[in-house]
């Protein structure tokens, strides 16, 4: 193995010493020596020149970098509520107690760890684990037990099962994207024939709006980057689909990357720049390298690089950058913060991106959905497409289904489409409620299923979680509030204590501890965070508990067996330690006890 300060230069020559690409410089090193140590973080502060805090403060803030060894195997479950109603917990228990370990210890030999995190986009084919940033899906007591004999018997990754590690689509129902044959190139030649101006006017038609959830108008967005003041723009594409349920960017991205790749040097074309990103999500760190083929395919094609399909001054190129375990890097400031080798905090805004983005520059943020769009927009103009949908939400939507139903995967629909039609084509029965985006969006009841996939009705960026009659949504209000307490950036004081505090309130109420008081400090806590968020992980992190209390209410009333309030903290066991420190145990150092 090499020595560290070779594998440190190596990484710093290969990113040219660019302080901007520490992230990527930290993880490539971490690849090869497990964890960045100490020593190897002032090591790379000197080679870039910037102090050794930056270094560690980047380290800290992904889950995915590791100051502390964590094996040569490092394995993490999905946490997301899906695994958990296919038994992920228990298999979980299973391989702790079969390597004798405990949870995030590391086993004596310096082998392996095994851990919880967030959700690993794998949703429809769970329960899942990542071994070494690698999916292993479908998981089972025996593939739980083959796992422990391969660590048992330190086989390297590269020689396990291949079966392990195989991915399915899952495409159940396909539209336009999905469903049509795409002929490389096709979007590109399209949009160089309408010219600059043309192609932006033909989205102008088109009425794409962000496929991310928010649902901004596309043109309005590359317009205002067009016309931004300075030279340089970039064109970036959010690739970090962390919204647990939602897994539709990995199959775009699996099987579709350059309707993906194409939609973004259409943008490029339309706003004038010559440079993209793509942002990849740590938890798909498997399709890094099949994704830089696909590029490198391009390139020779002239579909990429100067002169883009034969067109003087067409000069567009994509880097892929990838990111590291942080849910928040979803919004879009936070991952130019991360493209820029930062913490993934977000950014104040105004400024917004389109004038002020990436290194500064006018940029223009897409989901990879939506620039996957725009390749058909492209092909097939404006006004034919806008004629897909609804008159607010046109085109076609990719829905991330999961949960319970005979057929989990993806589907595509034009937009408008009932709740209660895709519960049918994913056979869904017997079901007490649908999670529309996410932890962030909206629970809807048997009531509701006739309520439209739609801007103007139930917006969403993809996620459709589905909850049988046996569920116990209180448990699911629960799993999303340790989500969102976990994935908190810390930048504002509302979302860093309010999500703490909700967590701890719904986990009071698990414990039987429980009073009408929680429910009333969780409906203020909830408000309070909607209106003093800085973004919108805080701004929606009380909508799980919010919707579920007004939604089923028998299922927290059942656990408030508590008349008062019971306080949470025992004061006279929390100055155990104290007592100890000063050789006290007389009354007087007892809260509540008599001098």
């Amino acid at each position: 193995m090499s020595d560290a300060s070779d594998i440190v230069t190596r990484a710093l020559e290969r990113r040219r010493a660019d302080p901007t690409q520490l992230l990527q410089i930290l993880r490539e090193i971490q690849e090869e020596l497990g964890w960045v140590s100490p020593e190897t973080a002032r090591s790379v502060a000197v080679g870039l020149g910037i102090p050794t805090t930056q270094v560690e403060s980047v380290v800290q803030f992904y889950a995915f970098l590791y100051d502390q060894p964590r094996g040569r195997y490092r394995i993490l479950f999905s946490d997301n509520i899906t695994d958990r109603m296919l038994g992920s917990l228990t298999l979980f228990e299973s391989m702790l107690k079969r390597l004798k370990l405990r949870r995030a210890e590391v086993s004596a030999d310096g082998a392996v760890s095994v851990d919880l995190t967030s959700c690993t986009g794998m949703c429809d084919q769970g329960p899942a684990l990542l071994v070494n940033n690698r999916p292993v899906t479908r998981l089972t007591a025996r593939r739980v037990d083959e796992i422990c004999e391969l660590v048992r018997g330190a086989i390297p990754l590269a020689e396990w099962p291949a079966a392990l590690f195989r991915v399915e689509d899952n495409i159940r129902r396909a539209d336009v994207l999905l469903g049509s044959r795409y002929e490389p190139g096709s979007g590109l030649r399209a949009a160089i024939a309408l010219g600059r101006q043309g192609m932006l006017d033909e989205m102008k038609r088109s009425n794409l709006r962000g496929r991310g959830g928010a649902g901004f108008a596309t043109s309005v967005k590359w317009e205002s980057c067009r016309n931004a003041a300075g030279a340089e723009r970039y064109v970036v594409c959010n690739a970090d689909e962390g919204e647990p349920g939602t897994f539709k960017d990995r199959v775009l991205l699996a099987s579709f990357a350059e309707r993906v790749f194409e939609g973004m040097a259409i943008a490029g074309f339309a706003v004038g720049a010559a440079h993209g990103l793509l942002y990849l999500r740590g938890e798909y760190r498997y399709l890094l390298e099949p994704l830089e083929t696909r590029l490198e395919a391009m390139r020779r094609d002239r579909r990429l690089g100067a002169s883009i399909c034969g067109a003087q001054g067409f000069d567009f190129d994509i880097a892929i950058h990838l990111g590291a375990g942080a849910y928040i890097c979803g919004e879009e400031s936070a991952l130019i913060e991360s493209l820029e080798g930062k913490p993934g905090k977000p950014r104040i805004r105004p400024p917004f991106p389109v004038t002020a983005g990436y290194l500064g520059k006018p940029t223009v943020v897409n989901n990879v959905e939506t620039l996957a769009s725009a390749t058909a927009v492209a092909l097939q103009g404006g006004r034919v497409f806008a004629g897909q949908g609804t008159r607010h939400s046109a085109g076609t939507k990719i829905l991330s289904v999961s949960g319970d139903c005979a057929r989990p995967g993806i589907y595509e629909y034009p937009f408008g489409v009932r709740a209660e039609q895709v519960l049918k084509d994913c056979g869904a029965t017997d079901v007490a409620a649908v999670q529309v985006s996410g932890p962030s969006g909206v629970c809807l009841t048997p009531d509701e299923f006739r309520r439209h996939i739609a801007f103007e009705d139930v917006p969403t960026a993809g996620a459709f979680m589905v909850f049988g009659m046996e569920r116990d949504l209180f448990e699911v209000a629960r799993n999303f509030a340790h989500f969102f307490a976990h994935e908190s950036c810390g930048f504002c004081t509302p979302c860093r204590v309010g999500t703490t505090l909700i967590r701890d309130a719904l986990d009071k109420i698990a414990d039987g501890r429980g009073s009408h008081y929680e429910i009333n400090e969780l409906m203020r806590l909830a408000e309070l965070l909607r209106r003093t968020s800085h973004c919108g992980l805080g701004q929606t992190a009380g909508n799980p508990v919010r919707d579920t209390w007004l939604k089923f209410r028998p299922a927290y009333e059942r656990r408030l067996i508590r008349g008062e309030f019971d306080p949470a903290v025992d004061l006279d066991a929390a100055l155990t330690r104290a007592r100890e420190i000063a050789g006290r145990d007389d009354a007087g150092a007892h809260i509540g006890a008599e001098a």
